[in-house]
């Protein structure tokens, strides 16, 4: 007899999958190396381009206060950089760095290597599927990354840097 869809409770599994993939990944760290923190918001900059200091808070949904003391961190080890928003001295503006997306291709390229093995039972187009649906649902909690209007010009002259 097949379970109700009503007691199909995604939550606890997603938790279970995410502490056995943290677990793995913590495993492969040296002292020093990114954590799952650190990649989240690199991952945030590399997709969306700079963002304002309270941009990335909200979609990190963290504390801006937290979100000060993280990318403290990743500015001490040149990952990020700030700079005040030429629109809105009070605004900060964050950018990955060269370092930064180097780190970044570096740690998602161990996360590849754990998304192979934990999730090998799945076909390749079960995967997609899975990774489209989060992709989907984080989405729709996550609010965007973008600077405000004003700002947007420096988005895309970051982007066209060589």
């Amino acid at each position: 007899m097949t379970k109700a869809l009503t007691d199909q409770r995604l939550l606890p599994l997603l938790e279970h999958l995410a502490r056995v993939g943290r677990r793995a990944f913590e495993n492969t760290l040296e002292p020093g190396d990114l954590r799952p923190r650190h990649l989240i918001a690199l991952k945030l900059l590399s997709e969306r381009g700079p963002a304002s200091q309270q941009a990335l808070a909200d979609s990190l949904s963290l504390d801006p206060s937290n979100v000060v003391g993280l990318l403290n961190e990743l500015e001490e080890r040149k990952l990020v950089t700030r700079r005040r928003d030429s629109a809105d001295r009070r605004r900060h503006i964050v950018e990955l760095s060269p370092r930064g997306t180097k780190q970044l291709c570096g740690a998602y390229d161990r996360l590849r290597r754990i998304d192979d093995e934990l999730l090998s039972p799945l076909s390749a187009r079960e995967r997609a599927t899975l990774y489209d649906l989060l992709v989907r649902a984080v989405g729709a909690k996550t609010p965007p990354c973008d600077i405000p209007e004003e700002s947007a010009g420096l988005r895309s002259m970051a982007r066209s840097k060589p």
